[in-house]
């Protein structure tokens, strides 16, 4: 899988690992515990180049807002199955969680204001980052609320809990973080979390071992 970090090439810059995520997905949360083991044995730091993705695609209609009466093909036997999966990535990462699938949620306001965390504030988007997550997966939060947005952001230092209004009423920056996730499409990523490198890609709460194979190609 080739992507736009491929292009970066200048020595100075630091080293970066592409990742293709929702907050709403339980196995982008735990990916990011296991990267976080990963980056435990590293010298240097592996900065995280982030690209969003709209899981909810499939069920979103034209106005914007989720139809959780559409078939999206997924039954019971499948979230049983995903449950199933949560608790052993939960268990072997030894990961904080009360939830394990939120399917009542819409992550599309939560990745408005991280786009535009991630424009304006580079230095504190990675920890708003993490406090979406944990919002949604360790606290049960709605993270498609506004309100619970605003005190994620205004938790942060080197925020304003105003971002949030700011971006949410932001129509052209609605419409870029759409264009965001039809170019993950093209670039081949049909499901999260999908991790990249060097023009090559793993799906899923991969273990640390394999993203240090990945990485170092050892």
């Amino acid at each position: 899988m080739a992507t736009d970090s491929d292009a970066a090439s200048g020595t100075d810059e630091p080293d970066a690992i592409t990742i293709y995520s929702d907050y709403v997905c339980p196995f982008c949360y735990l990916g990011r515990q296991s990267l976080a083991r990963y980056q435990e044995t590293r010298e240097e730091p592996l900065e995280i180049d982030w690209h969003p993705f709209d899981l909810r695609a499939g069920k979103r209609g034209p106005d914007g807002e989720i139809d959780h009466d559409a078939d999206d093909g997924k039954d019971e036997a499948y979230y049983e199955q995903a449950r199933e999966n949560v608790r052993r990535l939960q268990e072997e990462y030894d990961a904080e969680m009360t939830e394990e699938l939120r399917t009542d949620v819409d992550s599309l306001p939560a990745q408005i204001v991280s786009v535009r965390v991630r424009e304006t504030a580079p230095d504190a988007w990675l920890a708003f980052d993490e406090a979406v997550f944990d919002a949604l997966w360790i606290d049960g939060r709605d993270i498609g609320d506004r309100d619970v947005l605003a005190d994620i952001a205004g938790d942060v230092d080197g925020l304003d809990a105003g971002v949030v209004d700011e971006a949410l009423g932001d129509d052209d920056l609605r419409e870029r973080v759409t264009d965001l996730f039809d170019a993950a499409r093209r670039q081949g990523v049909t499901g999260v979390p999908t991790f990249a490198y060097d023009g090559h890609a793993a799906r899923g709460a991969v273990p640390p071992e394999q993203l240090e194979r990945l990485v170092e190609g050892v």
